[in-house]
């Protein structure tokens, strides 16, 4: 049995999938990445991407930081969920998928139609306001100049983690406890070099981790099968 029939016969098997994903899953929707070679991390700004976004820059240079976050992380009204968050939906509604896990902030997997998905860094389509915590969609920072301000005056606050900010506990156990429950773990389009949410994998307890990923990670050792096709393709073909 070659390594996709197996990851085929696990899947079958499966009753308590989880996925743990990241930036890769999404390019094959047209959402660019951040560390490959032409991703974020690797264009001309006036300041590096993980200062821009950064809880201290978005305090003390609000202005420059709205124009960066409008430019490069809302994705395209028309940017739509691909074929590997179809088919994750569709495990969900069969019975097959507890969870997903993500590090992605574009909401794709909830527009795909999955329902348990554990948004690790949040999401630009919640934001709220600073001073009374009203909640906004996308459209109140998309659709705005400068600073987003609320009806009161406070500015709006996209519901991402920035760095030097903690992850939502309630959200982060949330996705230990699944991670840890699987009985078939896929982790894809992830590097797992951005912590503490590489760690997570680390709750894993059985023997079926399989990893799908473009290139190596630090994880490689734990998994039982890897594969370096693009995600959307492999998963479509299951």
């Amino acid at each position: 049995m070659d390594s996709l029939e197996l990851f085929r016969a696990w899947v079958q098997e499966a009753r308590r999938m989880v996925f743990f994903g990241g930036a890769g899953v999404s390019t094959e929707s047209g959402i660019p990445d951040f560390r490959s070679v032409d991703g974020l991390y690797h264009q001309q700004f006036d300041f590096p991407p993980e200062v821009m976004l950064s809880h201290s820059f978005f305090v003390r240079h609000p202005e420059a930081f709205f124009d960066f976050y409008r430019k490069k992380l809302i994705p395209p009204a028309n940017i739509r969920p691909n074929a590997a968050h179809e088919k994750l939906a569709q495990w969900e509604k069969d019975g097959k998928l507890l969870a997903i896990v993500t590090q992605n902030i574009d909401g794709l997997h909830t527009l795909a139609g999955s329902k348990n998905v554990f948004e690790l860094h949040g999401s630009v389509y919640r934001n709220h306001c600073t001073r009374c915590g009203k909640a906004y969609g996308v459209e109140a920072v998309r659709d705005s100049a400068g600073v987003p301000r609320c009806e009161c005056g406070g500015v709006i606050k996209p519901d991402v983690v920035l760095y030097e900010e903690n992850l939502d506990q309630q959200v982060m156990y949330g996705a230990i406890s699944a991670i840890s429950e699987a009985d078939l773990l896929i982790v894809g389009g992830t590097s797992l070099t951005v912590y503490p949410a590489a760690g997570f994998v680390d709750a894993y307890r059985g023997s079926r981790m399989v990893l799908i990923n473009r290139s190596e990670t630090g994880k490689d050792h734990r998994a039982n099968l890897i594969f370096r096709e693009p995600i959307a393709q492999l998963l479509s073909s299951l």
